[in-house]
């Protein structure tokens, strides 16, 4: 039977019958193989997440990988069968931002996938296909179920702009830090960091070609490129700490509401360059498809635990469980 996880409001879920929603003019239905948990879902579970940001009752889940089962007029047919990953911000493609590629900034007010928009954990997903991205046919799904996060570190990769040679760094042992880690190791960096506090994941930080050293150690001060992922007010300052005077910050964390940032003297009088990133944007998202596919970025180590859908209140559990052998979680319709 076809079922889908909707989340009623918050802390209330149940699981239900799904019925595919056939595709519209433009759309394409999606088989989904693997949806990924994450701490925004954990923030729409508990009812955390800013207003705005959120629509109940909602079907979650915005980190996916499927096979395209049917299409709607007006997309191509070959798509059809196609291994896929699909962005998730639903942008209006005609405002300025949009036009300038900057889809994750649409003017049109905010739109997404899993948190707008009914998501991934059901048996089928139905959506715009202009945000699918096909993979190679032997792509490992389970491994693709990851490239919405990976898209995300790709965004900040795009624009650390760091050139073969560089010293960089990464701040965060998450699965985003993991992931900052092959994108900054496929530019062939002279040397590579990672500054994390879970000693637990020195190995595989060692295993993607990263340096490790916990914050609590002394740290160098003349990186040229620095990508935060921790998502915290003292993850931001001390990448800001390990950059030379010039060097470029990249924030994607964001740390609870009302945390103190960076020091604008510090900033100015070191003239740091500083970019942020909230989510990605289609050259993000085309960028991480193509390294994916090039096999120079391995999901697979990441995943630690596999779920049906019926298990999404364990999984949720085990994201905020603060357990150290707790990696990436996978629910399986």
């Amino acid at each position: 039977m076809s079922t889908a996880v909707v989340v009623e409001a918050p802390g209330e879920h149940r699981l239900v019958s799904h019925e595919p929603s056939r595709p519209e003019a433009g759309e394409a239905l999606v088989r989904v193989h693997a949806v990924g948990i994450c701490g925004s879902d954990r923030e729409l579970y508990q009812g955390n997440r800013p207003e705005g940001y959120v629509r109940y009752p909602l079907t979650p889940g915005h980190e996916w990988s499927g096979t395209v089962e049917a299409v709607g007029a007006g997309v191509p047919e070959a798509l059809v069968g196609r291994k896929v990953v699909g962005e998730g911000f639903r942008n209006c493609q005609v405002c300025d931002r949009c036009h300038a590629g900057e889809t994750t900034l649409c003017t049109a007010g905010y739109e997404e996938t899993g948190f707008t928009q009914p998501g991934a954990m059901a048996t089928t997903l139905t959506l715009p296909a202009r945000l699918l991205h096909a993979l190679p046919d032997d792509a490992d799904l389970t491994a693709a179920a990851l490239l919405e996060p990976a898209a995300c570190i790709a965004a900040a990769a795009i624009k650390a702009n760091a050139r073969p040679g560089e010293r960089v760094a990464v701040v965060g042992t998450g699965t985003l830090g993991m992931f900052a880690i092959q994108f900054l190791k496929a530019g062939s960096p002279a040397e590579l960091l990672v500054v994390g506090t879970r000693n637990d994941r020195e190995a595989l930080s060692r295993q993607f070609g990263a340096g490790f050293r916990t914050k609590d150690q002394e740290l160098p001060d003349d990186f040229d490129v620095v990508i935060e992922t921790a998502g915290s007010a003292s993850a931001a300052r001390t990448a800001a700490s390990l950059l030379r005077r010039g060097g470029r910050l990249v924030l994607t964390g964001i740390p609870a509401s009302g945390a103190e940032g960076l020091d604008p003297t510090d900033l100015v009088v070191r003239q740091l360059e500083v970019h942020t990133v909230f989510g990605a944007a289609p050259d993000a998202w085309a960028h991480t498809v193509r390294v994916f596919g090039a096999g120079l970025l391995d999901p697979l180590p990441l995943v630690t635990h596999e779920l049906p859908l019926d298990g999404f209140a364990e999984a949720i559990e085990l994201v905020g469980s603060g357990d150290p052998k707790v990696g990436k979680v996978l629910l399986r319709p």
